[in-house]
């Protein structure tokens, strides 16, 4: 056996060994080293078999076609693990892609979260500060309003205690008012009034009975018109009797209705527009309570105490024309008695004004008439009650006194000045 021929496959196989030495050493290098790594050997086996010899022309042409195919059998070795490890390669690479993609997100997703924390963090602080300012001002105002209730309830109790004071004050006047009244202006005015009535009737029974002892004398034929003037004279008390209004009895009850009516509907449907004659102002109830107890507890004829202003007086002196100019017409007259000229002004103006009547109601022959003194005023309501008229009379709270030739007549109304009220009566208006 050739010794050159011996050789040739240990090198063959030496370059085998050589070409799979590579693979074990360096498994995790890329497919382009390995492949050059492998291509390596088979230039070895071409350098030796480039050497010249003549023996190893037959083992050449079968190493050659050895080479090819081993040659071809690497490459498509090699080749195969080129794609694989490609393929391997390009998955990774994809793989990692798509990692660093989605890590990439959820960086963004987790710097997202963080700062909507960080914006929900300063919210939640900024509301914890509002709802502590709040809650602060919250028990500020309730202190307030705690306070406030309380100065509140404080002065409505002063405020109550103080108008309780006021009307237990004004209730101890009233009585005390009421008392003087009834012991000394009312019932003395009351006592005088009973008085003149006594003795009116004691006149009116003296002629009667004058009257009487006329008819049983015998007299001659040439007096016998004397009976008829006797007879006039029965008649005149009937007539004075019949005109004499009257208020406080028992039979004159439709009188008080009517009277009571009138009261009532000035009092709560005061007419301001009426007809002259009629009551034009507000009337209230301290009027209407003087009135009626001038009609029915002193019949028509007394004092009552002024209320410290002749406006009032004026406007209660109104209310009594009113009433009597409904029940008796023209045939009532008024009588105004003042001292004074300025008084007596004040007294036309208000009549005026709360009866609506003018300058031509007023003169001596007129439905008002003004007098400075008693005697005049007593002639005049003679002449008027002979007149078959009825005089009222109306004493303005300047007279200290009265005179006793007025109290005779059927209608007077006088105001009694107060003495424990010093004041002008001048500037009133």
């Amino acid at each position: 056996m050739n010794p050159e021929e011996s050789q040739t496959p240990q090198t063959t196989d030496e370059s085998l060994m050589q070409k799979e030495q590579p693979k074990v050493e360096q498994p995790k290098n890329s497919s382009v080293e390995s492949v050059v790594e492998r291509a390596a050997p088979n230039s070895t086996v071409d350098r030796q078999n480039d050497q010249p010899t003549s023996a190893r022309s037959n083992l050449d042409a079968e190493g050659q076609s050895l080479t090819d195919e081993l040659t071809q059998q690497s490459t498509a070795k090699v080749v195969t693990l080129l794609e694989e490890e490609t393929s391997a390669l390009g998955s990774q690479v994809e793989s990692k892609s798509k990692y660093n993609r989605q890590e990439e997100e959820a960086a963004q997703r987790v710097a997202q979260l963080q700062s909507q924390k960080q914006a929900l963090k300063e919210e939640i602080a900024s509301l914890q500060v509002s709802y502590k300012t709040l809650q602060a001002q919250l028990g500020e105002t309730q202190m307030a309003m705690t306070q406030l209730v309380q100065e509140t309830l404080s002065g409505l109790e002063q405020r109550k205690a103080a108008l309780q004071i006021s009307v237990e004050q004004l209730e101890r006047r009233q009585e005390r008012i009421r008392n003087e009244m009834r012991t000394t202006f009312a019932g003395t005015s009351q006592d005088l009034a009973i008085r003149v009535q006594g003795f009116k009737d004691y006149l009116t029974g003296s002629l009667q009975d004058l009257a009487a002892a006329a008819e049983q004398l015998q007299l001659v034929p040439k007096q016998k018109p004397e009976p008829e003037k006797l007879e006039i004279k029965q008649v005149k008390p009937a007539e004075e009797q019949l005109g004499t209004p009257q208020f406080a009895q028992q039979q004159f009850q439709d009188t008080t209705k009517q009277v009571r009516r009138l009261i009532d509907q000035y009092r709560t449907k005061p007419d301001y527009y009426g007809p002259p004659w009629q009551l034009r102002r507000t009337f209230e109830p301290v009027h209407a309570e003087r009135v009626s107890n001038w009609f029915f507890s002193q019949g028509g004829r007394g004092a009552l105490r002024t209320t410290g202003s002749r406006l009032q007086n004026i406007l209660i002196a109104s209310a009594v024309i009113s009433i009597l100019h409904k029940l008796y017409g023209d045939r009532i007259r008024t009588l105004v008695l003042a001292n004074t000229p300025e008084r007596l002004g004040e007294w036309r103006r208000g009549l005026q004004d709360c009866l609506g009547i003018g300058r031509p109601d007023f003169g001596p022959d007129r439905g008002v008439v003004l007098f400075e003194t008693p005697e005049a005023l007593a002639q005049k309501a003679d002449r008027l009650v002979k007149a078959n008229q009825l005089p009222l009379i109306l004493i303005d709270d300047s007279e200290e006194q009265i005179s006793l030739a007025l109290l005779q007549f059927p209608l007077w109304l006088a105001f009694a000045p107060d003495p424990k009220m010093m004041r002008s009566y001048d500037d009133n208006y």
